[in-house]
């Protein structure tokens, strides 16, 4: 199953910090911004998780959760989380399940070596669970502003 623009994202269940357990039922009523980056504690992924969090109380007043997806297990995310101090939850996808939901496996050049991984990016569900906004390959300056906008004019 895989998602596509216009309609409603397919039911999951995930592993979330906090002890949680993320599905996309859980927050109708609100917009909610998923966020695929490839690694805990990285220099571009520290630095796209603060952008979030430092955007929050933004986003927060546009009604809208945010969650940052990665192929790590709970126990980096609880870390890595707990270090940069972020105000929301990360999901564990650890079987690949959202990553192959969302399109978001590449392979990608690392150190001149093809390695398969997460592309960047960002996908916006309106209040009812459906995809009204995607990102896919994105350069981090000026994304948060850029998806805050989609969920302000949502």
């Amino acid at each position: 199953m895989s998602v596509a623009l216009g309609k409603p994202i397919p039911y999951f269940e995930i592993p979330a910090t906090s002890g949680l357990v993320f599905t996309p039922t859980a927050c109708q009523g609100r917009k909610v911004v998923m966020y695929f980056y490839p690694k805990d504690s990285t220099p571009g992924c520290t630095v796209e998780s603060m952008e979030f969090r430092d955007a929050i109380d933004d986003f927060t007043k546009a009604n809208t959760l945010i969650v940052g997806i990665s192929r790590d297990n709970l126990k980096s995310h609880e870390n890595f989380k707990r270090k940069i101090e972020l105000p929301f939850e990360l999901l564990a996808d650890t079987e690949e399940t959202l990553c192959q939901m969302f399109g978001v496996m590449k392979m990608k050049n690392m150190y001149g070596k093809q390695v398969r991984g997460i592309e960047r990016s960002t996908f916006l569900i309106d209040e009812e669970g459906v995809l009204r906004h995607e990102w896919r390959g994105l350069k981090i300056p000026g994304h948060v502003q850029d998806v805050l906008k989609a969920a302000i004019d949502l």
